[in-house]
């Protein structure tokens, strides 16, 4: 049991630094295309990825979880279309919000509020968490904004509307720990992204493409660039196919609050690959706030079994 949850947490790391690094990409594929094009364009990709993962498995007969009455299929396929659409709503909403105005660093901590959201959600669903878990919780609150926000606390009506995501990605964690347990996370994780997708091409439709045939030129011309390729190929393949795969199979056992905490590290990673590969500068203050999320996530991890309810 010890094992599995040291295994599950690496996973989660692994997750957080994926969709950390991958933020490179997303920031510069939304320009070329368009946001709901590029989401959906690498969710699609994202789950013809484990197309071939899945056929693997079953062959060498490590799925272990393969649905086999129709009572599996129904519960594999209503946790994947409901994480699904839960993704496309909330990353649709996170976009609408900087649409409308929030600046990127807003963005990136309203959006990690899940992390307070999960554990309050969680008292409701009698998943309750230790006084080292609320404080690893707080801690990462107090992380996030040093790290994410450069100017004065204000709300907007783009800044409710980037929070609402938070909600949506909240209960996405839900969803993924509810069913993590009962079916094939592979499975799951591949039908998400195919909901993902398609659900992502009503807007691409209607608001990219003006739903004419000039804009399906517009969009066809577009994607002749490798400039526009390259970081939809790398956020569908390690971001999607890889990352929300990691996060089904690591939630799989684990607290939901510390899963959340766990992942909302990808803030710190997505600042770190923008040092390293964009060469931005690290201010003290961002540096600061790296070192108390990751003294968060320590403390959070503290061994107080009695007082900790895991799910």
């Amino acid at each position: 049991m010890r094992t599995r949850k040291i295994r599950n947490t690496v996973l989660l790391l692994i997750t957080a630094i994926i969709w950390g690094t991958a933020f490179v990409a997303q920031s510069e594929g939304g320009k070329d295309v368009g946001p709901f094009t590029f989401n959906g364009i690498r969710s699609v990709i994202g789950g013809i990825v484990l197309l071939p993962v899945i056929i693997l498995m079953d062959k060498t007969g490590r799925s272990v979880k393969k649905p086999v009455t129709m009572k599996d299929k129904k519960k594999l396929t209503t946790g994947g279309i409901l994480c699904g659409v839960i993704l496309f709503l909330g990353s649709s909403l996170q976009q609408l919000g900087l649409y409308m105005g929030t600046t990127a660093g807003k963005a990136g901590f309203l959006t990690a509020c899940y992390i307070l959201i999960v554990p309050i959600l969680g008292i409701f669903l009698k998943k309750k968490c230790g006084i080292n878990v609320w404080c690893g919780v707080v801690l990462t609150v107090i992380g996030l904004y040093l790290l994410c926000m450069t100017e004065e606390i204000s709300f907007k009506l783009c800044d409710v509307v980037t929070l609402s995501c938070a909600l949506l990605f909240s209960l996405h964690i839900l969803v993924v720990d509810y069913y993590s347990p009962l079916v094939d996370g592979v499975r799951m994780s591949c039908i998400q992204f195919f909901t993902c997708g398609i659900l992502c091409s009503i807007p691409m439709f209607f608001i990219e493409m003006k739903h004419s045939s000039e804009g399906l030129m517009a969009l066809a011309s577009d994607l002749t660039s490798l400039e526009a390729w390259i970081p939809i190929l790398y956020a569908g393949i390690l971001s999607c196919g890889v990352g929300y795969t990691l996060q089904i199979i690591g939630q799989e056992g684990l607290n939901p609050t510390i899963a959340s905490l766990l992942m909302s590290l990808e803030s710190v990673f997505a600042v770190i690959a923008g040092w390293l590969i964009l060469e931005q500068k690290l201010t003290p203050k961002e540096m600061l706030g790296c070192v108390v999320m990751f003294i968060a996530i320590v403390i959070a991890q503290l061994p107080f079994e009695k007082s900790v309810a895991t799910s």
